[in-house]
């Protein structure tokens, strides 16, 4: 009898991230699902760890190909799957125990044929990782925009916690090879005539970037991916999509005025991250990580407005259009 969920997880070089994901995995509350991994050309595998799980008990399937990209390989996931849903994590994600049996409540409830929930920081990340899921999950530096229950837009499922039935996927196809390939899928999905919503109370834990510089690099190639989701999507671009730009300028604005006329125009940028701090510390209840939460604002607006700013310049104003290929050979640079 086949699973009803098959998880599709990609991995390049993270058998650390594997072995606490399927160890999450094997601690579930409900195993109607299948695991599948697919090594996507990583120099250091994770099958051994794939092959203790297996022997634990886990129903997984392990897949190693050369290196693509992770949208393909997610898509040679769902080739191989058995399930009617294909869910999908990335590796550095922890589970809840109960995730399936809420999942399978939630569906029984209110049903959407592609569904996202939010992401949450586990006690034992790291302080670093506590502030940047702050950032990446606050209405004051996102707009809700990513899985709260407050939002400035309509929600879109994000990879880290996504799934879709087998239905959509024969209706719409896989993955495109890009940057923001999630925002892209659900786009197509919601284009399709198919039903999107969130389970806001299915979360996972999830670690992002493990140091400011790699949040800055990926914030960065998020605020470049935008452009090219308005060009696939003309009319896409919404007003709060185009905040942490507005954001760049004002401080840069903000800090000309302070130096040539008065250093009153800095406190609108203290008022701001001082709420960002306050509203850290009301939520994780830390010093610390309230005070890395002020950085990690930062970057994650700056890096975004930045990469925004100069795809839209180059795209749109100096209309130096370039393929999709561009970014693939950025993230196999990672």
């Amino acid at each position: 009898m086949n699973p009803r969920y098959s998880v599709i997880v990609p991995v390049y070089n993270r058998p650390s991230e594997v072995k606490d994901l399927v160890d999450s995995l094997l601690a579930q509350t409900s195993q109607d699902f299948e695991l599948v991994i697919v090594e996507d050309g990583s120099t250091v595998p994770c099958r051994d760890i794939v092959e203790d799980a297996a022997a634990r008990g886990l129903a997984v399937r392990y897949f190693h190909k050369d290196n693509e990209g992770r949208s393909i390989a997610r898509n040679y996931g769902m080739e191989r799957a058995a399930g009617d849903w294909f869910v999908f994590f990335d590796s550095d994600c922890v589970i809840p125990p109960d995730y399936f049996t809420k999942l399978a409540e939630a569906q029984a409830e209110i049903y959407y044929d592609c569904y996202g929930g939010p992401d949450a920081a586990h006690d034992s990340f790291s302080d670093t990782q506590k502030a940047i899921n702050y950032s990446m999950t606050s209405f004051l530096t996102t707009g809700g925009i990513r899985g709260g229950k407050v939002s400035l837009e309509k929600f879109t499922p994000r990879t880290f916690n996504m799934g879709f039935s087998r239905t959509v996927y024969e209706r719409v196809g896989g993955y495109r090879e890009m940057f923001s390939e999630d925002i892209d899928m659900s786009t197509r999905i919601r284009r399709a005539g198919f039903s999107i919503g969130l389970y806001p109370d299915l979360f996972v834990w999830h670690k992002r970037r493990v140091d400011f510089r790699k949040f800055l690099r990926q914030v960065y190639v998020f605020g470049m991916s935008r452009i090219t989701l308005q060009l696939l999507y003309p009319g896409s671009l919404k007003l709060v999509h185009t905040l942490p730009a507005l954001f760049v300028l004002g401080v840069l604005g903000l800090l000309l005025l302070s130096v040539f006329v008065s250093p009153w125009f800095l406190l609108p940028i203290g008022l701001y991250f001082g709420a960002v701090f306050a509203g850290a510390l009301v939520k994780t209840r830390s010093l610390r990580i309230s005070a890395l939460a002020v950085p990690a604002a930062a970057i994650q607006l700056g890096g975004y407005g930045c990469g925004f700013i100069k795809a839209w310049i180059l795209k749109i104003l100096l209309r130096r259009s370039r393929d999709i290929n561009e970014e693939i050979s950025i993230r196999k640079g990672k």
